[in-house]
């Protein structure tokens, strides 16, 4: 689902180095041993100072926490920067959050990341959390987040003044199904989603009926079907998100969002549409600087998530085997990030 509207918890640890046999003292030994022993254990910790991995050592104390949200795009991003930072030497630990407590979990340390917050969900919340000194922003995740009314592009042939939504005024029909005729069938995301799309109908004089999807699965099952008999067919559509990338199609081009048409209850826009960003614990630079600076690098575009949620969704690729193929061909990239 996507976050405008809505794991199993893993922990990596970073093997301990065992400890070696005390050798036998004799009688009148004792403090020679135990310098001895001082001295050995002062150069181990000197040499794992010079040789050990820097990023282990700062995370000795804790794993980091990456929050795990409940759509495959978010899991991925997030595996994806836990995969980096495990191969630099950090512990990790996952953990299922729900998206919107993102803020409140890292304002009272229970996380430490959280690789997407959407702009179209939750944007002033926040900012009023950045503000207070509660969490810190690291930069955009280089995905755009759109959720809109979407139809495949043959559908252009029987509506050919579309993507304006003024051309549904006289194709609406066309969208027809036997619940919703004669009017047309906008399929909507679960109703958990929100989206404020009955409102839209009536705000625009749109001729079409807003029924919802159960899940979103049975949205996708409803666009596979469609497409498959080249019927046509319009429904939410998020991205990043593998339907785009695996279906020529295009959003509805309505009215921009504007301030105030959701909160006047105007609602004669089209859905909002941003970046989605990468938010932290305040501290996180304080504790793990090296961590701090590659999730701060980390980019991925639209395409490149949709096409890797859809080896996940559609080819029924585990997440994991996903992660890993991509660092294999990404090293140069991602080991970028940590320098």
């Amino acid at each position: 689902m996507s976050p405008g509207n809505r794991l199993s918890a893993h922990r990596r640890v970073v093997p301990r180095r065992e400890a070696g046999h005390a050798g036998r003292v004799t009688p009148g030994g004792h403090r020679a041993v135990a310098v001895a022993g001082l001295l050995v254990i002062g150069l181990v910790l000197a040499l794992a100072g010079l040789f050990g991995p820097p990023a282990a050592a700062a995370a000795a104390d804790r794993p980091i926490r990456f929050a795990v949200n409940d759509w495959t795009g978010q899991r991925i991003s997030t595996r994806l920067m836990g995969a980096i930072l495990t191969r630099a030497g950090f512990r990790i630990e996952y953990v299922d959050v729900n998206y919107m407590d993102q803020l409140k979990q890292l304002a009272a340390g229970r996380i430490d990341v959280a690789m997407e917050f959407w702009s179209t969900a939750g944007m002033a919340a926040l900012e009023e959390a950045v503000a207070d000194g509660e969490v810190r922003l690291f930069g955009e995740t280089g995905m755009i987040a759109r959720e809109e009314w979407w139809y495949p592009s043959y559908v252009v042939e029987r509506c050919p003044g579309l993507p304006d939504w003024r051309s549904l005024k006289a194709c609406a029909s066309m969208f027809a199904v036997p619940e919703t005729a004669p009017k047309g069938r906008y399929l909507g995301g679960p109703v958990t989603w929100g989206g404020f799309d009955e409102e839209r109908v009536e705000a625009l004089g749109l001729d079409f009926e807003v029924p919802h999807a159960d899940t979103e699965a049975d949205l996708y099952a409803t666009l596979q079907a469609a497409v498959a008999k080249r019927q046509p067919v319009m429904l939410w559509i998020y991205a990043p998100h593998w339907a785009p990338t695996r279906f020529d199609g295009e959003w509805v081009a309505f009215p921009p969002f504007f301030e105030g048409c959701y909160a006047d209850r105007r609602y004669d826009c089209g859905k909002p549409s941003g970046p989605i960003w990468k938010v932290g614990a305040a501290d996180l630079p304080e504790r793990w600087p090296e961590a701090a600076g590659a999730i701060e690098a980390f980019r991925i575009s639209n395409d490149e998530m949709g096409a890797l949620i859809g080896r996940v969704e559609v080819d029924g690729v585990d997440i994991d085997a996903v992660v890993d193929d991509w660092m294999v061909r990404n090293e140069a990239l991602w080991k970028s990030w940590l320098d």
